[in-house]
């Protein structure tokens, strides 16, 4: 079926699915003589948010003068974002449809590549209230159950999931972030919600995990690119290469993201 944290926190400005964090150099580094202060814009999706902030602080520490700006959001609505013409310099997708929309419309320089992969997984309140055990359970008798928008990379890998159990959902809520979904259930909102694994990881106690036997049926992988509206494209360059190298793996990975390729 188809359905419609840190180096100094400068401004956050949360609604409809977005939050904005500017990064400033940290670390006790400072500009070194001479040298420009320099900014790498990066557009990347609100499952990132926990790991992105901490890599781009990390980022700011080991680049003199540099300063990170994140903008985190549904992968759709960065990508409506960026056809709207917001200056960004990268733009890491939750899924390859979004990321090829963004090449397809010449926002893209070079070729993207794969930095992590994602699976879901249903969170529930502790205790589990609802008694869910199983993908299928969220179709029971007075369960409120809140999803992505098909438009998202979660909301289309929960349609995905769908299609392969052959359950089709009635959600109270479908929301443009996956982190939005996340609220709802963490505020008592709902019953269960289907959101990735990395999402269940970064909440800790706030809510328990029920399994989907057939998560890996529907693996999102996770994109990455160099925008060609980049300023600076050197340091967008090692930007791309800091998440996809040694440190940026690791960090990925203690949220629970699986390897790049």
């Amino acid at each position: 079926m188809s359905r419609s944290r840190t180096a100094r926190m400068v401004s956050a400005v949360v609604g409809c699915g977005v939050v904005v964090v500017t990064m400033t150099g940290c670390g006790g580094n400072g500009e070194a003589p001479g040298q420009a202060h320099q900014t790498v814009t990066v557009y990347a999706a609100a499952s990132l948010t926990d790991s992105f902030t901490d890599l781009a602080r990390e980022f700011e520490a080991e680049h003199a003068g540099a300063t990170v700006e994140l903008n985190f959001a549904g992968s759709s609505t960065l990508v409506t974002q960026l056809q709207d013409g917001a200056a960004a310099d990268v733009f890491a997708s939750a899924d390859q449809a979004n990321m090829d929309k963004a090449v397809d419309g010449g926002l893209v320089e070079g070729e993207p590549s794969i930095f992590a992969t994602n699976t879901l997984t249903i969170a529930v309140p502790p205790g589990n209230p609802a008694g869910i055990s199983g993908f299928q359970d969220l179709r029971g008798e007075g369960v409120s159950v809140v999803i992505c928008e098909s438009r998202v990379p979660c909301g289309a890998a929960t349609d995905k999931i769908e299609e392969v159990t052959g359950v089709s959902l009635t959600p109270v809520s479908e929301e443009s972030a996956v982190t939005d979904v996340m609220g709802k259930v963490t505020s008592g909102q709902a019953d269960a919600g289907v959101v990735y694994k990395t999402d269940v990881t970064a909440a800790g106690d706030a809510v328990e995990e029920v399994p989907i036997a057939q998560a890996d049926q529907a693996v999102n992988k996770y994109p990455i690119a160099e925008l060609a509206s980049a300023r600076n494209t050197e340091l967008t360059q090692e930007f791309v290469d800091f998440v996809r190298g040694p440190r940026g793996q690791e960090r990925l990975a203690q949220e629970g993201f699986g390897a790049g390729s």
